[in-house]
């Protein structure tokens, strides 16, 4: 009997295994995503066609503790569902947000501007997608 609980044990961390990679994707690239947005604010935002880089910084300095977070939650013992499914819902919130600034052309932005924008966005639709998977995954039996 002890090997059968071991062996749902070593199960369990397989179901979670992909939700977690992905927390921990989503986390190294929202953080280097702050970073960069943060240090080169000036230059992105000439690049976008934004009159300011005031949004990047503050976008970047979001993008920080975002990060930490989902790191934290990737790192937990057991993934907590409930964390998991909010971290979903911001990065569902982000390509929303992204997908309203390119239908509505506010700010204006550059051809490259809108590039960057539908890219980031893909990148995070790609996590989003990783991330539902992985709660399929922990959901099934």
């Amino acid at each position: 009997m002890q090997t059968n609980s071991v062996k749902s044990e070593s199960y369990s961390g397989e179901k979670d295994k992909l939700l977690r990679y992905t927390l921990r994707g989503n986390a190294a690239f929202s953080a280097v995503s702050g970073v960069i947005a943060i240090l080169a604010a000036a230059p992105i935002a000439a690049f976008m066609g934004l009159a300011s880089p005031l949004i990047l910084l503050v976008i970047g300095v979001g993008l920080l503790p975002f990060a930490f977070l989902v790191y934290k939650v990737s790192t937990m013992t057991a993934v907590k569902p409930l964390f998991a499914k909010e971290i979903l819902a911001l990065d569902l919130l982000w390509i929303a947000g992204s997908l309203a600034i390119l239908l509505v052309d506010w700010p204006p932005l550059t051809t490259n501007g809108r590039r960057l924008v539908a890219v980031l966005a893909d990148i995070v639709a790609v996590f989003a997608l990783l991330e539902f998977v992985g709660l399929r995954r922990l959901q099934q039996d």
